[in-house]
């Protein structure tokens, strides 16, 4: 027997719950005390059993049990509210009940384990009404996980087939496009994989389990991906991302794959993902091409630069790039926001944990377009309302840290300073040079600025579209008398080596000297039909990047290269892609199998090839490699993996024995 459970800090004994110390107050959210009653329980002395009865009094307190209240069921996010506000509390807390009570649930009084279980009967009620949709993909899985789980340990077949039906469903939609509709993301993402892994550990039906482990090797092998070697950083673009992550103010994310391969969330082969390193590669992939949603990343020794072709929320970084600081202990990070009234970080309040938030939420729509280390980005602000200032910002974290900062061929020694019209901006900071040319942009006043300033220890390159008194704008309002387009904010951004120039300077010219076409069609007043283009192309050196967009419906149009338009690649990239062709030759190896998502992961190095299949029914699968082939009869969704002439096959519905020539 081991002792009792060491308690968090944060552990308030009055309470008998883990505490959100606040400026507002002192706050406990019913999840935290959830999975602390989990931790006690699965410790099991009789100190922590006597601990647990207590904390989950508190914790089912936090259930809303009136009759007739829209989310019976659910929980309170706090054990001060009195009203569900967070929808997804009832995820969170079943989350760590069911397994509780699955596995160790007969270490609990008779009468508690009877309210624990009617308690996520209820919750379960609620998560079948919510239903909530697949694409919002953390919560996805945590329905998933809990109505797989609850479902089997209530021995209610309906409720646990909900659960398995709808793994199929949310792999069938990422199916279509390649990553999950809430992409990269180091903050979702981790919640995804933990849901998955313990699905994969507790789960009954095999099926799931064969699906579930499939799911988190196609997560595994994006994250991989987008991990930077030159700074341990989850590089973007993110769909959604806290501050923290997006300052680096956490540790480093390749430690956390790195744990979910020692803890086996992720297969082993992971590993080979974060070995395999080319000087520099790029990796494109799509979450959903019907809503322009895709992603770039290209990682070069000393940065990694990502773009999204649109944005996901007010979360989102779609343009990013992280870089290494030596003898710093944190990389460099540039991150952009649309902003109005010139908000910044601690200027509004989180609804959830009642401090001032760390978030700096994008207020703008954005479009963008990616090749290499060059991108262009496309900012229009979103409901203005009444503002006194609303700017597109491009922001470096820690301006003590930017040793060289030029405006053309103009050092800047001081801020502010203003930025001329036509200038280029270079930043020079760690190993890294950051080049910004601004573009079109709609002054909505009177001599709206840009400048350069530092704002809370950040240097900020600031592009105004307004800034002047508090007013309101009739002339952005559709439907309206007046409409005639989105205001525009637009930059081309670059990055490159430190080592690759002299210093700033000479980087600014040779940005500067690229050939840049910036073309706006004439305005008209907008009667619902007609579009008015906004076309940026930027060539120089044999390479050609471009996009344009409809500023009276604010849509995408087109996306190109001098190879030509960019498409919607499942996963592109030198050691791994997707596609839904039935064939994938990559890496000296070609994978033959059904024309449904399936996907290669390459590592000659290693002596090591992955091949997953994804088709909802069973289908003849090859898999040749240099040393030799595999011959599948007929599989549906798994993977294979060729390790050194070692096969192994896990799948739903395999038909025969694997056929290894050598």
């Amino acid at each position: 027997m081991t002792g009792p459970l060491p308690l968090p800090e944060d552990f308030d004994p009055q309470a008998c719950m883990p505490a959100n110390v606040t400026e507002n107050g002192v706050f406990h959210e019913s999840r935290k005390g959830a999975a602390l009653a989990a931790r006690l329980v699965a410790n099991g002395t009789q100190q922590d059993l006597a601990l647990a009865e207590r904390v989950l009094e508190v914790v089912l307190g936090c259930q809303e049990r009136r009759a007739g209240d829209p989310h019976h069921g659910n929980f309170f996010w706090m054990v001060e509210d009195d009203v569900v506000q967070d929808l997804n509390a009832v995820e969170f807390n079943l989350e760590h009940l069911i397994p509780m009570m699955g596995q160790h649930g007969d270490r609990l009084p008779p009468d508690l384990q009877a309210r624990v279980l009617e308690a996520i009967r209820l919750g379960l009620d609620e998560i079948r009404r919510l239903d909530v949709l697949v694409a919002y993909s953390n919560i996805t899985v945590l329905d998933i996980l809990n109505s797989c789980l609850g479902g089997e340990l209530l021995q209610d077949a309906e409720i646990a087939g909900r659960g398995y039906r709808k793994l199929v469903t949310w792999m069938a939609l990422t199916d279509v496009h390649g990553i999950p509709y809430e992409y990269n993301s180091p903050t979702y993402t981790a919640v995804t994989v933990r849901a998955l892994k313990r699905l994969v550990d507790l789960v009954q039906d095999e099926d799931t389990r064969i699906r579930a482990r499939t799911a988190l090797a196609r997560l595994g092998l994006s994250a991989g991906l987008h991990i930077h070697a030159g700074t341990g950083r989850w590089a973007g673009p993110h769909s959604r991302a806290y501050q923290p992550s997006v300052a680096c103010e956490t540790a480093p994310e390749v430690e956390m794959l790195q744990r979910w391969i020692a803890e086996g969330a992720l297969p082993a082969w992971i590993a080979d993902v974060l070995a395999q390193r080319a000087a520099a590669f790029e990796v494109v992939e799509t979450a959903f091409a019907e809503r322009d949603l895709a992603i770039t990343t290209y990682h070069s020794p000393s940065f990694a630069l990502g773009v999204s072709t649109k944005e996901f929320s007010g979360q989102s970084n779609v343009l990013m790039i992280h870089y290494a600081r030596p003898g710093v202990e944190r990389p460099g990070v540039v991150y952009t926001r649309y902003l109005t009234d010139d908000k910044w970080l601690g200027d509004f309040y989180h609804a959830t944990d009642r401090t001032k938030s760390r978030n700096l939420v994008d207020e703008g729509s954005f479009y963008g377009a990616q090749q290499g280390p060059r991108a262009i980005g496309l900012y229009t602000p979103g409901n203005l309302g009444s503002v006194f200032s609303a700017k597109a910002a491009l922001i470096w974290t820690r301006r003590d840290l930017v040793d060289e900062i030029w405006v053309g061929d103009r050092r800047v020694e001081t801020l502010p300073a203003n930025v001329p019209p036509g200038e280029t901006v270079v930043a020079g900071s760690g190993d890294a040079l950051v080049a910004v040319r601004p573009l079109a942009r709609t002054d909505l006043g009177r001599h709206a600025p840009i400048r350069l300033a530092e704002i809370q220890g950040d240097l900020a390159l600031e592009l105004y579209n307004y800034l002047g008194p508090q007013k309101s704008f009739w002339e952005l309002n559709w439907p309206g008398a007046f409409y005639k387009g989105r205001p525009q904010c637009g930059v081309y951004v670059e990055a490159a080596e430190r080592s690759a120039y002299p210093d700033g300077r000479a980087f600014a010219r040779a940005v500067a000297s690229g050939a840049l076409k910036d073309i706006t069609a004439p305005p008209f007043t907008y009667q619902g039909e007609g579009e008015r283009l906004w076309t940026v192309e930027y060539a120089r050196d044999g390479q050609t990047l471009g996009i344009a967009v409809d500023l009276m419906a604010w849509a995408l149009k087109r996306r190109w290269t001098r190879a030509g338009d960019l498409g919607w690649p499942m996963l592109q990239s030198p050691v791994a892609q997707e596609t839904r062709s039935g064939h994938i030759a990559l890496g000296g190896a070609t994978l033959t199998c059904g024309p449904e998502a399936a996907w290669l992961f390459a590592s000659p190095a290693t002596g090591r090839w992955v091949a997953a299949y994804h088709g909802l029914q069973p289908a003849p699968l090859t898999l040749t490699v240099p040393d030799g082939s595999v011959e599948i009869a007929a599989m549906g969704t798994g993977t294979l993996v060729w390790d050194n002439g070692r096969v192994s096959v896990e799948a739903v519905g395999l038909q025969g024995e694997p056929v290894i020539n050598k």
